[in-house]
């Protein structure tokens, strides 16, 4: 299992191991591999016949997570991660999806945190130890988060969790100070860029070494997230064309994107625009490439507003015309004179 996981992630796996607490918090930015590292984690712990250890990987137990059919591990996702991933969800609200009764959450349910701390009081069906894995942990609702709470407060015996967040600071300050906290390393730019270029061959990506480039940049150095802009089928000619085409309304191929790619994509840009106008560097974008500076004001305006639209960029709206009235928000933001820009 552990063979799979980038050398960063390896390196930070042996540590871990080392750790003894009932509860981790695996904590960094987006894109990082919380979960990837989450689930050896798990894998290690259930292990029956680890290797110094690491789980070996060719054991009943170990072939049983591959399969996502361990009986003593629990995977808390929402709905619409887990189907993504291909986790199994708890029966009742895998039932009531089948029924059309719900729609998959992008929270994790308190129903589904409930049946989670409920099978943690079970006994472990392989007597080596239960573990409960989940991730986001910031997407469990208040409720969810203080039924969590009161079991890290009494954890049951053999029972281990490992909560893995991309916003830590959202959690309960209840909550992080039951764990122990690891925040994740970020690899170095050729150790990523090299697990980059063969992930995305392994996948059949035939990316060139701008492209390559243009991926990373745009992802700031976090590779699953490089790995996404790929997939997208993002080229270097399209990124360093993005900035002027998105400022004039005329988004191309990026209108096939889901909405949260489309809304992060603008928010690069405005970031950029911002630090540009200025006299900062920019962090996603060639300066080159950027539009002629728009007014300071008018683009905070619009990163205000961008900020906003995430916190309901989830919702089920008609794409074609959110990105309509958001291409018309973005060239008004950028048409005019750059009031009180830099020379």
């Amino acid at each position: 299992m552990t063979a799979a996981l980038p050398p960063w992630l390896q390196r930070q796996l042996q540590a871990l191991l080392a750790q003894r607490g009932h509860a981790l918090l695996l904590d960094g930015a987006a894109g990082l591999g919380q979960f990837p590292l989450a689930l050896a984690l798990a894998t290690a712990w259930l292990c029956e016949q680890p290797e110094q250890g690491h789980a070996c990987g060719d054991c009943p137990s170990c072939r049983a997570v591959q399969a996502r059919t361990h009986p003593d591990l629990c995977v808390l996702l929402p709905d619409a991660l887990a189907l993504e991933l291909g986790w199994p969800l708890d029966p009742w609200t895998q039932e009531r999806l089948e029924r059309k009764e719900i729609k998959p959450s992008r929270q994790i349910r308190v129903e589904a945190t409930r049946a989670a701390l409920a099978f943690a009081q079970t006994t472990s069906a392989r007597g080596r130890a239960k573990v409960v894995l989940i991730h986001p942990a910031e997407r469990l609702n208040a409720e969810s988060a203080n039924a969590l709470l009161k079991t890290l407060e009494e954890p049951p015996a053999a029972v281990r969790f490992v909560l893995a967040s991309e916003a830590a600071h959202a959690l309960l300050p209840t909550l992080r100070s039951r764990c122990q906290r690891h925040v994740l390393a970020w690899p170095g730019e050729e150790e990523g860029r090299a697990w980059l270029a063969q992930a995305a061959a392994d996948e059949g990506l035939n990316l060139d070494e701008a492209t390559l480039a243009a991926c990373w940049r745009l992802a700031a150095g976090r590779v699953d997230e490089a790995l996404a802009w790929a997939r997208l089928g993002l080229d270097a000619a399209q990124w360093r064309q993005l900035p002027q085409r998105l400022a004039a309304g005329d988004w191309g191929r990026a209108l096939e994107w889901p909405l949260p790619r489309q809304l992060e994509l603008l928010q690069l840009l405005c970031h950029d625009a911002l630090a540009h106008a200025f006299g900062a560097p920019t962090r996603y974008f060639d300066a080159s490439t950027l539009p002629a500076a728009a007014a300071p004001a008018r683009l905070a305006a619009l990163w205000q507003a961008l900020q906003q639209a995430r916190r309901s960029i989830e919702h089920p709206y008609q794409a074609a015309l959110w990105s309509a009235a958001w291409a018309e928000r973005v060239r008004a933001a950028f048409a005019g004179p750059a009031l009180h820009s830099r020379p």
